[in-house]
């Protein structure tokens, strides 16, 4: 997202695309690419578990964007701990709520500042994410009604939990903010080939990127609270 987001031509841009390591092996490529648009990309480190490491985040977000304030908030780190019902342990659950669903409650908490003031900063009428939106990712995975379905081949148990809690904690968050002209929306990205998706995914990653920009370049407060994949599709709850 950060790559086509920093190649398209949208003027006066400005991406902080965090990292838990942006010096290590996995940063390299952000590294990479944050040298190529250099006035574009700014690189954190950030570990969405680690409650301090939000603050120093959201501090370094402010300090750079000052009272224009944040626009958007795209919360995307993710765990995928696999266990059934009968197998899993409370360190599996734990660590998926404290990335799933801690983690972009605290984000969104700590940033809310910001996007407050890029709402109030802005002339646009209702809602959109050129004027202040948090768009939380989520999944297939998350869907209760789909459940029956997909659970045989792939049970995660401890993931479908936490992406089901993301979901309603956005939409108890939009029907919050919505007053205030902050767009909450959740996104499927679809079934990606990354490492989390696997070789047998249905897309690869650009694909899932292009769709998702399209789908956020539509949004207005008609979407609040809405869980759509990247076709722009609504996902059933």
């Amino acid at each position: 997202m950060v790559r086509q987001l920093a190649d398209s031509s949208t003027p006066s841009l400005s991406l902080f695309a965090c990292c838990r390591d942006p010096d290590g092996p996995r940063g390299t490529a952000l590294q990479a690419l944050a040298r190529r648009h250099p006035d574009v990309i700014t690189v954190f480190q950030l570990d969405v578990t680690d409650l301090c490491s939000i603050k120093r985040c959201a501090q370094q977000v402010g300090s750079r964007v000052g009272p224009r304030g944040l626009n958007l908030l795209v919360n995307n780190a993710a765990v995928l701990p696999h266990g059934t019902a009968q197998s899993s342990d409370p360190e599996l659950m734990l660590a998926a709520f404290n990335t799933n669903v801690l983690g972009p409650m605290n984000l969104t908490q700590e940033l809310l500042p910001l996007l407050r003031a890029a709402a109030r900063a802005s002339s646009t009428v209702g809602m959109s994410c050129r004027k202040a939106a948090v768009l939380n990712i989520s999944g297939l995975a998350g869907s209760i009604a789909a459940t029956p379905d997909s659970y045989a081949m792939a049970s995660m148990m401890p993931y479908r939990v936490s992406k089901a809690a993301l979901n309603m904690l956005t939409t108890c968050s939009a029907v919050e903010l919505q007053q205030e002209g902050i767009l909450l929306v959740l996104l499927h990205p679809g079934w990606v080939r990354t490492d989390m998706g696997g070789e047998e995914a249905d897309i690869d990653s650009p694909e899932s990127v292009k769709g998702m920009l399209s789908v956020m370049d539509s949004l207005t407060e008609k979407h609040s609270g809405a869980f759509l994949d990247y076709k722009g599709e609504s996902v059933p709850w």
